[in-house]
């Protein structure tokens, strides 16, 4: 089963008229413009209020029991895995950084990143789960390819935010169609792979990380 949740902070404006759903009459509430009509201690809920109204009540919302739990039991824990995230891959990222096959780094946590002040804003000072870097070789192209078919313990998949540490080479997987020129241009030039570290034991991803750079 599928489920989410959503977080509202309750102070953004729907009433710019940018949001046609929140703008435009809804005749199934008798013609009320969610991001206009409502009374001035509720106007900044009105994101929230429609949710619970009119998705609720077209799409429903009732999971089944064990769906249910199981998301829960994911919700619950999510901040003490995130917290095993962001440790194991800053310490990823400072073992890459000093890897002699390893051409450059790029992770937020590091405080000479380009974007840690963003880091510092927004993740509170953390750098989150993901790490891209690039292959010292020749060819980077083939060394990328070579990497990721060594992984022991990484995953070879396209998808981010796993348990499971994950890892995937853009340039001859999801953006294989493009032209060396045009990943450059992308920002995902052939020697670039990425990392979305998991929760496992850090001496292990570590040591999978080093065998795998060996190899290619």
């Amino acid at each position: 089963g599928l489920g989410g949740i959503i977080v509202d902070k309750g102070g953004f404006n729907w009433s710019s008229g940018k949001f046609p759903l929140y703008d435009e009459p809804d005749t199934s509430y008798g013609g009320m413009r969610w991001g206009h009509d409502l009374p001035e201690t509720l106007a900044p809920l009105s994101y929230i209020l429609r949710c619970r109204t009119v998705p609720l009540r077209n799409l429903g919302g009732c999971m089944s029991p064990d769906n249910a739990w199981i998301i829960i039991q994911g919700i619950e824990t999510l901040s003490l895995r995130m917290e095993r995230h962001v440790e194991n891959a800053m310490k990823v990222a400072l073992h890459l950084k000093d890897h002699p096959s390893v051409a450059w780094v790029r992770y937020p946590g590091l405080p000479e990143d380009p974007q840690h002040f963003k880091a510092q804003k927004y993740l509170k000072g953390t750098g989150g789960p993901m790490v891209v870097f690039g292959i010292q070789a020749e060819d980077g192209k083939e060394a990328g390819k070579k990497l990721i078919d060594s992984f022991q313990l990484f995953s070879h998949v396209a998808n981010v935010g796993d348990a499971r540490s994950l890892a995937i080479h853009p340039a001859s997987t999801t953006h294989s169609q493009l032209s060396e020129q045009q990943l450059k241009d992308a920002g995902c030039p052939p020697d670039m792979v990425r990392l979305s570290i998991g929760i496992e034991s850090i001496s292990d991803i570590l040591a999978d990380l080093d065998q795998a750079l060996e190899k290619a």
